[in-house]
């Protein structure tokens, strides 16, 4: 069983919504802005994916935080408050099999990822 993790109104996430859906594939969807962001989660999260590419600092999110405050984000304890304060700032979609993470969407790579668990 997959969980895809993300926000249901990102454009990159309904890709991934219609990717999974169209192959079959069946999948948990975790919204970060009405199932929360635990402390706990995020920690699994973070030992399937790296704090430096789960932090999106391309997006709106993190334009809107203070110079002072993004300037401040320079390690992984530093990064998961700004995660927890503010889940809409992790990268998505980020689907997982468990053991597994891949983060974005494509479909070569979704593709690839699913065919590898099989």
């Amino acid at each position: 069983m997959y969980t895809i993790y993300g926000i249901k109104n990102c454009n990159t996430m309904k890709k991934a919504f219609t990717w999974l859906d169209e192959h079959h594939i069946n999948y948990q969807f975790h919204n970060y802005k009405t199932d929360g962001l635990s402390e706990a989660l995020l920690d699994t999260l973070l030992q399937l994916v790296d704090w430096q590419n789960l932090l999106n600092t391309r997006g709106t999110t993190w334009r809107k935080l203070d110079e002072a405050v993004r300037a401040q984000i320079d390690n992984e304890q530093a990064a998961k408050k700004i995660m927890l304060a503010n889940p809409s700032i992790l990268k998505r979609p980020l689907l997982i099999d468990g053991k597994r993470a891949l983060l974005g969407f494509s479909d070569p790579l979704y593709s690839q990822f699913i065919s590898q668990a099989k």
